[in-house]
C-alpha cells in the first residue's frame, strides 16, 4: 500500500479537500485503485451534531456515517463509496483507546499520548486503508489522506506525530507528502510573496515530516524566480513545486495537476512510474470545457435556513451543478433566507422582505434543502405555497418535503394549524411526527441514516420515470421527524400523491402533484449521490422542468446510463482538449462558477 498525505499551512481554506480529491482523480486516471481518508482533529465523533455555520454541511455516507463535507469531494471525484470510519476524529480515537483501558488491554501500563494515541492512529490509518470502495475486492493501491486544519494547531499534533512515525515505519518510498500553502500576492506592490510558505515548511519540518511536494495557492501561476526561491529555503526540487492558481471551476484542477505534471512526481516518489500509465482525464477536460462555455441561465431560488454560510448546502449546489451542466445551462443560484419571506421581516425591514421576494418571483425552480430547527419554517412555507399555486418547478428535500405536506394540508385541506411536532408539539393536526425508533434523549448517530431502499407505488409518475423506471432505489437518509401514516389517505384523496414508500408502506419517502408540471418532495437526500458524470435523477428533473425540457428527460433511457459514460454529462460526446499555456488556461467570456480556487480566502459557493 502507498500512501499520499496531504498537509495545509498558512491558513484554512485553501482547498486542501479539492486539492486530496484531485490527486486522487488524477492518479486513478493513471490505472491506479485509490482510497481516501480524512482526519479531522476536532473532539467531536462526528460531524453528526456540530451546526453547519461551524463546519459545513454534514455528509451521510450509505453506512450511515457523518462525517465532513470533504467526503463528499472525495466520493464525487472518484466515484467510489466510503465509510464512517474514512472520516478520523480525535474523538473516535481517544474513545477507541479509552475502551481499550477499560477493557485492561493495555495490561496496567499508563496510558498516554505517545505511544497509545498515536499507535491508535497508525493502527487506524492502516486497517482502513485495507477496506475495498470501489466496488472491486482488495485494497487500493494508493491511499490519500487529508489531515484537516493547519500546520501548527494544538489539536493536531498527535496526529502530526503519529504519520511521521508512520512514514519512517511504511518506507520512503511508500510515503509521499504533499504540504498545500498559500503564496499571497500583496497588492501594493504586485509581488509573490514565498515568506509565507517558507516558515510553514519550516514548521511542519521542526515537527518531522518533510514534504516531498509543494502545492502553492495563489491567484496566478509562479514565477521561475519564485519556484526557485522556495526551492532553495524549502528543499524542494523546482519540478515539484506546484501552482494552483484561481481557475474557472474546480473541475480544472485535476487538469492542473496534470499538465504540470504533478503525478509523475508523485509516482516517482511513490516508485510506480514503472506500473502506472499516463493520465487518461479526456471526458473530464470535455466536462470542464463544456462548463465553460454554457451562457444560456437557469435560475434557482435556494429557500434556507444556513445561507449566510453555502458551504452548508455543498452537495446540495453541486448537484444541481451537475444537473445543469447536463442540461446545457448555466446555474445561477439565488440564495433566499427564508426568514425574509415571513410577514415579519416586512414589518421590520420592507426592504429586506421584498428583496427576497422579488428573487424568488425571478427564479426558474425553487428548491428547499433539508434542516432542523422552527427559524425560517414559515417562510419555507410561503414559498412552497408560492411554487405550488403558480405552478413553479419544486424539490423538496427531507425537511423540504415535509414543508411541502404541511403546506398542503393547510391551504388545500383547510387545517389552518397543521403543523410538524418538531415545531409545535401539541397542534392538533400533526401532518409530521417523530419517528418512533427515534432517541429524545441523545442527540449523535439516533436518527435514521444512510442507504434506504424506496419502493415506487407507481410507475406512472415523474419521479419513477426519472429513475428509469426501477420498482425500487437506493438512496441516504438523515431525519428524526416523518409524514404521519394516519394522514396519508387524507391528503391523498385531497390530490397529494405518495410515489414512493419504504418497504413496511408505511413511511413516505416521495410525494408528489400529478397536475403540476414539476413538484416533488423526498424524504432521503439525493444530493449525496450526485456525481459530476451522472447527475441525480431528481435535480435533473428539476433542472429540466425549469428550462422547459422536462418532457425530452422523462423519455430517455435512463435506466442504462452509468457514471462515467458521459450520458446525461455529454450531450454529444466531443472531446475538446485544453493545454494550459504559460500556466494560464482561456478564461471564459461569460464569467466564473465562484469556489474554492476562485480566491485564495476559500469561499466556496
Amino acid at each position: 500500500m502507498k500512501y499520499v498525505l496531504v498537509t495545509g499551512g498558512v491558513v484554512s481554506g485553501l482547498g486542501k479537500g479539492v486539492t486530496a480529491s484531485s490527486i486522487g482523480l488524477i492518479l486513478k486516471a493513471c490505472g491506479l485503485r485509490v482510497t481516501s481518508i480524512k482526519i479531522d482533529p476536532y473532539l467531536n465523533t462526528d460531524a453528526g451534531t456540530m451546526s453547519p455555520f461551524e463546519h459545513g454541511e454534514v455528509y451521510v455516507l450509505d453506512d450511515g456515517g457523518e462525517v465532513d463535507l470533504d467526503l463528499g469531494n472525495y466520493e464525487r471525484f472518484l466515484d467510489i463509496k466510503l465509510t464512517r470510519d474514512n472520516n478520523i476524529t480525535t474523538g473516535k480515537i481517544y474513545q477507541s483507546v479509552i475502551d481499550k483501558e477499560r477493557r485492561g488491554d493495555y495490561l496496567g501500563k499508563t496510558v498516554q499520548v505517545v505511544p497509545h494515541i498515536t499507535d491508535a492512529i497508525q493502527e487506524w490509518v492502516e486497517r482502513v486503508a485495507k477496506i475495498p470502495v470501489d466496488g472491486e475486492e482488495g485494497p487500493a493501491d494508493v491511499c490519500v489522506i487529508e489531515l484537516g486544519g493547519t500546520i501548527g494547531d494544538i489539536e493536531s499534533m498527535p496526529f502530526i506525530e503519529a504519520l511521521g512515525q508512520f512514514s519512517y515505519r511504511v518506507g520512503a518510498g511508500n510515503f509521499c507528502l504533499i504540504h498545500v500553502s498559500l503564496v499571497p500576492v500583496l497588492s501594493v506592490v504586485g509581488e509573490q510573496k514565498t515568506k509565507p510558505t517558507q516558515h510553514s515548511v519550516r514548521g511542519l519540518r521542526g515537527l518531522g515530516l518533510a514534504p516531498n511536494i509543494l502545492a502553492c495557492r495563489s491567484t496566478t501561476a509562479l514565477d521561475e524566480n519564485v519556484k526557485a526561491k522556495l526551492s532553495q529555503f524549502c528543499h524542494v526540487s523546482a519540478e515539484n513545486i506546484i501552482t494552483l492558481y484561481d481557475v474557472s471551476n474546480i473541475w480544472h484542477i485535476p487538469l492542473l495537476l496534470r499538465d504540470q505534471k504533478a503525478h509523475e512526481a508523485i509516482l516517482k516518489v511513490l516508485n510506480l512510474l514503472s506500473v502506472a500509465g499516463e493520465p487518461c482525464l479526456e471526458e473530464w477536460t470535455s466536462r470542464a470545457e463544456l462548463y465553460d462555455m454554457l451562457h444560456e441561465r437557469v435560475r434557482i431560488a435556494m429557500v434556507g435556513k444556513y445561507t449566510g454560510l453555502s458551504d452548508s448546502y455543498l452537495s446540495v449546489i453541486k448537484a444541481l451543478l451537475h444537473a445543469s451542466v447536463a442540461q446545457g445551462k448555466k446555474l445561477i443560484v439565488d440564495w433566499v433566507p427564508a426568514c425574509d419571506l415571513e410577514p415579519e421581516t416586512a414589518k421590520e425591514n420592507p426592504d429586506v422582505y421584498n428583496a427576497a421576494w422579488n428573487l424568488l418571483k425571478a427564479a426558474d425552480g425553487v428548491l428547499v434543502p433539508g434542516g432542523f430547527g422552527d427559524r425560517g419554517v414559515q417562510g419555507k412555507i410561503l414559498a412552497t405555497k408560492y411554487a405550488r399555486e403558480n405552478r413553479i418547478p419544486f424539490l423538496g428535500i427531507c425537511l423540504g418535503m415535509q414543508i411541502a405536506v404541511i403546506e398542503f394540508a393547510r391551504s388545500v385541506l383547510g387545517l389552518k394549524d397543521a403543523n410538524s411536532t418538531e415545531f409545535d408539539p401539541n397542534t392538533k393536526n400533526p401532518c409530521v411526527i417523530f419517528m418512533p425508533e427515534g432517541s429524545t434523549t441523545h442527540m449523535g448517530g439516533t436518527m435514521r441514516l444512510g442507504s434506504r431502499r424506496t419502493y415506487f407505488q407507481v410507475m406512472d409518475c415523474k419521479s419513477a420515470k426519472l429513475y428509469g423506471n426501477r420498482g425500487f432505489i437506493d438512496e441516504r437518509h438523515r431525519h428524526r421527524y416523518e409524514v404521519n401514516p394516519n394522514m396519508v389517505t387524507h391528503l391523498e384523496n385531497s390530490g397529494l400523491s405518495f410515489t414512493g414508500k419504504d418497504a413496511s408502506g408505511q413511511r413516505m419517502e416521495i410525494v408528489e402533484l400529478p397536475n403540476h408540471p414539476y413538484f416533488v418532495g423526498v424524504q432521503f437526500h439525493p444530493e449525496f449521490k450526485s456525481r459530476p458524470g451522472k447527475p441525480s435523477a431528481l435535480f435533473l428533473g428539476l433542472i429540466a422542468a425549469a428550462c422547459g425540457q422536462l418532457d425530452s428527460v422523462l423519455k430517455e433511457d435512463r435506466f442504462s446510463q452509468k457514471i462515467g459514460t458521459g450520458k446525461g454529462g455529454m450531450s454529444n460526446g466531443t472531446k475538446m482538449v485544453k493545454t494550459y499555456q504559460n500556466g494560464s488556461p482561456t478564461k471564459p467570456a461569460n464569467g466564473s462558477f465562484d469556489d474554492v480556487y476562485r480566491n485564495c480566502n476559500g469561499v466556496q459557493v
